[in-house]
C-alpha cells in the first residue's frame, strides 16, 4: 500500500539527520516493546508480514506522529486486539483485567532456540527464475491497498537485475493470511537519476530486493 512509511525520495521532510553513535534503545520500554513483539510470535497468532502491515497501514497523521518504538507498540496492540487476545480497556489500563487467554507462552529458556531459529522465509521452487544477472527490467507501476515490498519511489522505473536470491516467500500474500506463494526474489540496481531525473545524484545507485511479480522484462 501506499503508506506514510514509504517515504524513499519524498520531498518536503529535509534531510535524513543522522544520530552518531545512536544507541540500540533510547528507553528501557522500547526494550520491552521488541521484546513483546518477538514473544508474541510463540501463541502463531500471525506472521512477520502480518506484523510489519499492522505497523504500516495506519493513517500518515498517525504514523508520523510516532516514534519507531511506537509504532511497533501499536502495531501488536492492534493484532492482539483483533483476534481477542487484549481489550481496550485492558490497553487503556496498561494491566491485565480479563482472565488470561489460553494461548502457548514464550518461556525464558525457550527464547535463545528462538532466536537461533529465526524466520527463515527460503522455499523451494520448481519455476526457473524469469531473469538473470545482468537483464534490465521495469518495476511494476502498482498501488495495491493491502501490503507490499515495493518502495513506491521504484515503480515505473528502468532497473537492472543484480542478484538472485533464491524462491522466497511472497510477503504481498502471506500478510493477508492467503499462503505463502514463494517467488524468485532479486536485488535490483537503479540509477538515482533513472529515479529523480536530472535533479538526482549521478553518482547515486540504489538497489531494492524485488520479487518477481514486482518486474516486466523490457
Amino acid at each position: 500500500m501506499d503508506g506514510a512509511h514509504d517515504m524513499g525520495g519524498v520531498a518536503g521532510f529535509g534531510a535524513v539527520q543522522l544520530e552518531p553513535n545512536e544507541p540500540v534503545f533510547h528507553a528501557e520500554w522500547e526494550r520491552r516493546v521488541l521484546a513483546m513483539t518477538l514473544a508474541m510470535a510463540r501463541p502463531g497468532q500471525w506472521n512477520i508480514d502480518a506484523s510489519r502491515f499492522a505497523r504500516e497501514n495506519r493513517p500518515a497523521e498517525d504514523y508520523l506522529s510516532k516514534s519507531y518504538y511506537q509504532i511497533w507498540l501499536a502495531g501488536i496492540e492492534r493484532l492482539m486486539a483483533e483476534r481477542g487476545l487484549v481489550a481496550p480497556e485492558e490497553i487503556e489500563a496498561g494491566e491485565p483485567l480479563l482472565p488470561r487467554k489460553d494461548v502457548p507462552v514464550l518461556k525464558a529458556d525457550e527464547v535463545p532456540a528462538m532466536l537461533r531459529k529465526g524466520g527463515p522465509t527460503v522455499r523451494p521452487t520448481q519455476a526457473p527464475a524469469r531473469f538473470a544477472v545482468g537483464d534490465r527490467v521495469r518495476a511494476r507501476m502498482m498501488h495495491p491497498p493491502t501490503h507490499t515490498r515495493l518502495p513506491n519511489y521504484v515503480r515505473g522505473h528502468v532497473g537492472v537485475i543484480e542478484l538472485l536470491h533464491g524462491a522466497h516467500v511472497f510477503p504481498d500474500s502471506h500478510a493477508m493470511g492467503q499462503g505463502e506463494q514463494p517467488q524468485w526474489l532479486y536485488t535490483v540496481a537503479f540509477d538515482g537519476r533513472e529515479l529523480w531525473g536530472e535533479d538526482g545524484d549521478p553518482t547515486s545507485l540504489i538497489s531494492v530486493d524485488a520479487w518477481e511479480s514486482y518486474l516486466e522484462p523490457l
